[in-house]
Formats: C-alpha cells, sequence, structure tokens
C-alpha cells in the first residue's frame, strides 16, 4: 500500500529512524564519557594543604630555645574580633575571633607589648583579608590558615611562640 502511494519502503529512507536513533545513543555515549573525563582530569591536579615535618620541626625548635620550663602553663591570648572583606567575587564579610596559645608566660608577655600586639593584629587581617570564600570553607582550609597564622606571627615575635591559633567566633556572610 506504501508502494502505491509513491513512499519507497525500503532502502535508506526506510533505516533514517533508526540510524539517527542509533547516533544520537553513540553521540550521547560521547559527551557523558567526555564530561567523565574532564571531571575525573581536573580532580587529579588537587592537591590539599597539609602541615609539613620541617614546618612541625621549626615550632618545636623555637619552642626548646624560648626555654620552656615545667612549671610554665599555655597562656591562650585572645585578640579583639575583627570585621573584615574577603577577596574574591562576590564579595563576602567575614567576622573573627582569634586565640592565640602562647607557649609560656614570655611568650604571653611579649604579645601583650602595645606594639607587637597592633603589629600581629594587622598582619592576621592582612592574612584574612587575601582569603576568599572557598578557600576557608572547607575545614582543610580553616586549618591550613590556623597553620598560616602561627607562621606568621611565630615570624614576628622575638623568642615567643604560639603554640596553637584557635577561632572562637568565624563567621562568613
Amino acid at each position: 500500500m506504501a508502494e502505491e502511494q509513491g513512499v519507497p519502503t525500503g532502502g535508506i529512507m526506510g533505516k533514517l529512524p533508526a540510524i539517527l536513533t542509533a547516533s544520537f545513543a553513540v553521540l550521547n555515549l560521547l559527551v557523558t564519557g567526555a564530561g567523565a573525563y574532564l571531571v575525573y582530569v581536573s580532580t587529579l591536579g588537587y592537591e590539599a594543604p597539609s602541615i609539613r615535618e620541617e614546618e612541625l620541626a621549626q615550632v618545636r625548635k623555637l619552642a626548646s630555645e624560648a626555654g620552656t620550663q615545667e612549671g610554665d602553663q599555655p597562656l591562650v591570648y585572645t585578640m579583639d574580633k575583627m570585621t573584615l572583606n574577603l577577596a574574591g567575587e562576590p564579595k563576602r564579610l567575614m567576622q573573627i575571633e582569634v586565640n592565640l596559645e602562647m607557649l609560656n608566660r614570655e611568650s604571653f608577655e611579649q604579645i601583650m607589648d602595645v606594639e607587637a600586639r597592633a603589629k600581629v593584629r594587622d598582619r592576621v587581617l592582612s592574612l584574612l583579608g587575601e582569603q576568599t570564600f572557598d578557600e576557608i570553607e572547607p575545614i582543610q582550609g580553616k586549618l591550613f590558615l590556623k597553620d598560616r597564622l602561627a607562621r606568621e606571627i611565630n615570624s614576628m615575635l622575638e623568642g615567643g611562640v604560639v603554640k596553637n591559633v584557635f577561632f572562637s567566633e568565624f563567621v562568613v556572610q
């Protein structure tokens, strides 16, 4: 009946819907495979920030040079709350309160000096302002930030050693 109306039932025209369906299926598989490959390749280059043994050894060396005595207790210095803008787009506001655990009383007294306190606060604000939200959002980013703050403050102090950094308030809007 189809041949009577002039429409060929065989040949390429009869197989066209099957060919188109197969080519779309192959195209779909290629696009999905390419997407999976791009995701795989982009995750290969990621290296989580970590604290190296050399950095830990340097902090321990500074602690031994500071001459801690058995009677010395670690003291915690609480910096004033800070509000700052984070780097990157979209603009985000951060409010943070930083606590520094000092190794001994000498370290604590050194950070209590007005001039040292102002320099440390300025450096902390500068370091925090360089960060983007994507860098500090994951827990690894916060740990890396704590380590970086401790290293920077230790480099500024003479004989004083920051043993640990704590965030008692950490709000990003």
